[in-house]
């Protein structure tokens, strides 16, 4: 997971694929479990990930707001792919 900061101050936290073990199996997002713009909390379930018989779901990097996803349903995915990101809300001080 990878901090950047966006234009508006917020930080952005990649969702990225992780390393399965299955190096001859192609992977693809199966279901996003979270629709785009919904609050969700660290480690909260927001993609499934098929790879043959195996299915994993991963979960998000930390609370904030589920942006776009990056790869839609039915996509294939690899290693180190961005699928989507959470955006931290900005604090008002």
């Amino acid at each position: 997971m990878t901090n950047r900061p966006a234009s508006a101050g917020a930080k952005t936290h990649r969702i990225i694929m992780p390393d399965l073990g299955l190096p001859d199996v192609r992977a693809k997002v199966s279901l996003w479990l979270v629709p785009a713009g919904r609050r969700v909390q660290q480690g909260d379930r927001v993609v499934e990930i098929l790879a043959g018989d195996v299915t994993v779901d991963l979960g998000a990097p930390a609370d904030g707001l589920l942006d776009a996803p990056q790869i839609l349903e039915d996509q294939p995915v690899r290693t180190g792919d961005v699928l989507g990101s959470v955006r931290e809300p900005v604090e008002n001080t």
